[in-house]
């Protein structure tokens, strides 16, 4: 079975005190993040992954000055795209972008999609506390639009004031994980796709294709929830529902238990569902284990492993 894994990160050794800024990185991740090369390799095939999609892990971009940002997102994807020539059978790529220059992140998208020949584009959550729905984003989302690729929205660290609000009095290990993969990450994230939704994006893009990480950052779970709330706030439209299913593409990064796949599997189908790792914060053979495991038809199962990948970012 071709195993596709399409939320993999790096982060080049040379840019990572920009990217991440002041903020950390676990411990024993940064020689794997900065490995593009046999390293890496090696844990994919013991993990039984033939294809790798290559992101650079949060925030890429999207946090330094305007100016730098597009010199920076061009570094990047200009590494991956090397590491994509050495190794095409094996890796592909998505391109970082300058997000507090949004023309310059569509003239970035256009670049590393036509000339680069990258599978999508990744943006991690939002830029300087403004979401998607903002329409000084419209250029970007045009762009993925008119490329034909995914958007993958990946979840990044809060605004200073949210980080203040919930993470005061906590032993500040504890809340910082706690606004991150613990929780915020992931509810943030399915609050920026409902923001989406509410703010008409999908109605002004609606070729327009977003993939979301860790079974659907909550989604699955609370979709018909919210659909029931604000459905009434798109009069004669499409429900919000039905705009997410419709949008919207999950994976399983960060997720090796059956009950959240199974709520995954009810409320979006096998056909929007596909298989990734977050290597590597997760575990490749743990996630390939699961889905090998997991209880499935054979028919999803290969649309998990591949089919859906293949399909959307034309692996």
């Amino acid at each position: 079975m071709r195993l596709i894994a399409v939320e993999e990160h790096f982060l080049p050794s040379e840019h990572a005190p920009e990217v991440m800024g002041g903020h950390g990185l676990p411990p024993g991740v940064a020689g794997p993040l900065a490995d593009l090369g046999a390293g890496r390799i090696a844990v994919m095939d013991a993990a039984g992954i033939d294809v790798q999609v290559l992101s650079v892990v949060a925030p890429a971009a999207q946090e330094v000055p305007p100016a730098r940002a597009v010199d920076l997102a061009r570094a990047l994807n200009d590494q991956a795209a090397e590491a994509v020539r050495q190794h095409p059978t094996r890796f592909r790529a998505l391109a970082s972008l300058p997000m507090p220059d949004p023309e310059s992140a569509a003239a970035e998208a256009v670049r590393a999609v036509r000339e680069l020949g990258f599978s999508g584009l990744i943006i991690n959550g939002h830029t300087a506390g403004r979401f998607l729905d903002d329409a000084e984003f419209d250029p970007v989302l045009a762009a993925a639009e008119e490329l034909g690729v995914p958007v993958y929205l990946h979840p990044t660290y809060p605004p200073a004031a949210v980080a203040e609000a919930y993470g005061s009095g906590l032993d500040p290990a504890a809340g910082a994980l706690l606004m991150t993969a613990g929780w915020g990450w992931h509810v943030e994230t399915g609050m920026h796709i409902l923001r989406m939704v509410l703010g008409g994006v999908f109605d002004r893009h609606p070729g327009l294709q977003v993939v979301v990480g860790h079974m659907g950052e909550n989604l699955p779970f609370s979709l018909l929830r919210a659909d029931a709330v604000l459905s009434r706030f798109r009069p004669g439209q499409e429900s919000v529902a039905d705009t997410v299913r419709s949008h919207v593409h999950l994976t399983i990064s960060g997720y090796t238990t059956v009950a959240p796949l199974q709520c995954a599997l009810t409320v979006f189908g096998a056909d929007r569902l596909m298989f990734a790792t977050d290597y590597p914060f997760g575990s490749p053979a743990e996630h390939a284990a699961f889905l090998e495991t997991a209880p499935l038809a054979p028919e999803d199962r290969e649309k998990i492993a591949h089919g859906n990948a293949e399909r959307l970012f034309a692996v």
